[in-house]
């Protein structure tokens, strides 16, 4: 009986936890460069259940009848790094990638790296994101652009200005970006590993006047909070049934 109500509770504090990561992803919807939290859910160890019509120190007479879960957790939560849809802008400082690739940030912390490229300049005219880290070029240094000067960029990320080349927009390529990027604050990732440098590494193109958007789908996240809000009610009615059998059966030992 017991087991019964852990198994409930514990159904009921990982489905409140996977509401919390999709009501992060919903309020990501429309940031670009989000990825996706995907989290899912795993069974406790179980333990055999067996039936026994005679006497239950005799194995003989001992049936198995089937495994009782003891509750589920949560697993882990990971990155869906899947592209998200490219969107036309026209601003001259919002960059896309299409394909593989991080840029490149300088932050207090170190080098982070994002999908998100919604860039501007500072009053010293380097090129930052929304947070103000600086965007950093091929060869890890600030982009510093000239005053007044609105840049013109390839696909490569060469910047351009007056026809003459300032820099290379830096992009970070990873093999394996489940595995080497740790999800950090203001929508960027901490890299586990260095990047690779790897020269037939396929290095995704740059879009000019576009961002790339989140790759949350939004029907398919409120599906999924229907879902996880029925099965939580369930949890809490089970929760509640097995503790009115406790309280039955404390009752019933009272009057003995």
């Amino acid at each position: 009986m017991i087991k019964g109500f852990y198994a409930a509770i514990s159904a009921m504090v990982a489905g409140a936890a996977r509401q919390e990561t999709l009501a992060h992803n919903l309020a990501n919807l429309d940031t670009p460069g989000f990825k996706q939290i995907l989290n899912s859910l795993d069974e406790f160890t179980h333990t055999p259940v067996v039936f026994s019509p005679g006497n239950i120190t005799r194995s003989s007479t001992l049936r198995a009848v089937g495994n009782l879960g003891l509750g589920v957790e949560l697993n882990p939560e990971v990155t869906n790094f899947a592209a998200g849809a490219l969107k036309t802008t026209g601003n001259k400082l919002d960059f896309a990638i299409q394909g593989e690739g991080f840029f490149r940030l300088q932050t207090p912390e170190g080098e982070r790296y994002t999908r998100d490229g919604r860039f501007l300049l500072d009053a010293q005219g380097n090129l930052v994101n929304v947070n103000g880290f600086k965007v950093l070029d091929q060869n890890g240094q600030p982009i510093v652009l000239p005053e007044d000067v609105t840049p013109e960029v390839s696909t490569d990320g060469t910047l351009r200005a007056n026809g003459q080349v300032i820099a290379q927009i830096g992009l970070a390529l990873f093999d394996d970006p489940q595995n080497q990027l740790e999800r950090d604050s203001y929508n960027t990732f901490r890299a586990l590993v260095p990047p690779s440098n790897n020269p037939q590494a396929s290095r995704g193109l740059i879009h000019q006047g576009a961002l790339e958007m989140s790759n949350v789908n939004p029907s398919q996240l409120m599906a999924q909070m229907v879902m996880i809000a029925r099965s939580y009610e369930a949890a809490q009615q089970m929760a509640q049934l097995q503790d009115e059998l406790l309280g039955q059966v404390i009752r019933t030992l009272g009057r003995i």
